[in-house]
């Protein structure tokens, strides 16, 4: 499922509780392993899992406790460019590069 702005919350809660059932299963962890590895209740556990509300800071320490911490990078990551400022970056950047060289690599210019 892909989500938009016009995907409910509680769409997107539910699949996202769905994709954490799985990646926990996936670890072979069950709900009160992966609960404890966490230090959150079973119940709250289940709750996410099942889509119902979820606090952040519950979804933080499930992350971590399954190494996807790196996530929340990919969710609102440190530096966001704008399209223009991207744009702006590769041609600063193509304008730096040397000439390309030959062929061979092996002639060199004159230097008389």
């Amino acid at each position: 499922m892909k989500f938009n702005k016009l995907t409910p919350e509680a769409d997107i809660a539910a699949e996202l509780g769905r994709r954490l059932a799985m990646l926990r299963k996936q670890q072979g962890l069950s709900q009160t392993a992966l609960a404890e590895e966490a230090g959150i209740g079973v119940a709250t556990l289940r709750r996410i899992e099942g889509g119902q509300d979820g606090q952040m800071e519950s979804w933080l320490k499930l992350l971590k406790a399954l190494n996807y911490i790196s996530a929340v990078e990919a969710l609102l990551p440190e530096e966001i460019k704008s399209p223009r400022a991207e744009v702006q970056a590769n041609k600063t950047a193509a304008s730096k590069k040397p000439p390309p060289s030959s062929a061979w690599g092996d002639e060199t210019p004159d230097k008389h």
